[in-house]
């Protein structure tokens, strides 16, 4: 049986779903099978190999959907690579970098039984104008400038580097 990587992803306005095809489609062109779907739909780990998880940091905590798919999968997750890609950062600010990462440690100690073989921060995307209840009725929020840095190439990369590090994993 072809080993099969299942993307799946927690997202509110969508843009975290765009960084999980640009995850998937990596991974396909390093002649890998995939398979992507939201974190929701997701109902048995079974037929996969490996996991890559895609969940954005939402009020320093990891998006909720994905908290609930860790706790779900718990025992299906230890026997498995698992890679994290989680959007944080939404300005070139270096603190808000160091920040998700920080962020990031808090939530994972959470899961202590969880040991990723990779772990990305990457850029995120952030529109005032799309906020949602309750967040909306944040006046910062509201006036933080718009934002996007999603570096494409470089999830791209790190797509590949889980890839090589997960692949005798995948064949066992």
């Amino acid at each position: 049986m072809e080993p099969i990587i299942l993307v799946t992803y927690a997202t509110r306005m969508g843009s975290t779903e765009e960084l999980a095809q640009a995850v998937a489609d990596a991974l396909r062109e390093d002649n890998l099978a995939v398979e992507v779907q939201p974190v929701k739909d997701v109902r048995s780990l079974e037929r996969y190999s490996a996991v890559v998880l895609a969940a954005p940091l939402y009020m320093f905590r990891l998006h909720k959907d994905a908290r609930d798919f860790l706790s779900k999968f718990r025992s299906a997750l230890i026997k498995v690579p698992v890679a994290l890609f989680v959007p944080g950062p939404v300005h070139e600010d270096e603190k808000e970098w160091t920040g998700a990462r920080e962020q990031l440690d808090k939530e994972l100690a959470k899961f202590p039984w969880l040991a990723p073989f990779a772990q990305y921060i990457v850029g995120g995307k952030f529109d005032p104008a799309k906020l949602g209840f309750p967040f909306n009725l944040i006046p910062p929020l509201k006036k933080m400038p718009a934002g996007d840095v999603r570096d494409w190439a470089e999830i791209r990369a790190q797509a590949r580097d889980f890839a090589s590090i997960a692949r005798p994993a995948l064949h066992r």
